[in-house]
């Protein structure tokens, strides 16, 4: 009887672990699935934001490919327009008041208007250089001049500099006072 009395308290711890098993399984269970929607959301959120983040760069390259798109085509336009401005600039006064060249001059001039005209529909600007400070990021110093002018202001200007937007296009290249010795 000794072993009947032995197995009963057995059998009675058995039924009580076997009956709390499942519980403390279900309870596991439902902690490891709330565990797992969990990080599921948290994967579902940063998923959302990259999305964004992507759709959000997309959308800034495709602007920035509109507005500058046409960046090396105008620097190259540049140098035309630099020409033009050369050529416009050595004509003397003698020949702008002579009725056989009076023609020509106007011409060459409306075409410069025009080209300027053309450069301002499209973004891109002259930056302004004559008198003012240097600013590395739109001048580009050549030399520097002596000049009763406060030393750093632009004195003179070799080749005008535009933007193309909010952007520099080309460099204006001056030339810089300096302290006279």
């Amino acid at each position: 009887m000794s072993d009947n009395k032995t197995n009963e308290p057995q059998t009675d711890l058995r039924e009580e672990t076997a009956e709390a098993a499942p519980e403390v399984a279900g309870q596991d269970r439902l902690s490891e699935l709330e565990n797992q929607l969990a990080e599921a959301k948290q994967q579902y959120l940063y998923a959302q934001a990259e999305i964004q983040n992507i759709r959000r760069r997309a959308e800034k390259d495709a602007s920035d490919a509109r507005n500058y798109a046409a960046t090396s085509f105008a620097r190259d336009v540049l140098s035309v327009a630099d020409n033009l401005q050369r050529a416009l600039a050595t004509i003397p006064a003698d020949l702008r008041t002579d009725d056989k060249w009076k023609g020509l001059v106007t011409g060459l001039d409306a075409t410069g208007r025009e080209m300027e005209s053309v450069l301002g529909r499209h973004g891109i600007t002259k930056i302004e250089a004559m008198g003012q400070t240097l600013d590395p990021n739109k001048h580009q110093a050549m030399i520097e001049l002596p000049s009763d002018q406060e030393p750093g202001t632009i004195v003179q200007e070799m080749q005008s500099g535009y933007m193309i937007k909010d952007r520099l296009l080309r460099p204006a290249l001056v030339g810089v006072a300096k302290k006279p010795e």
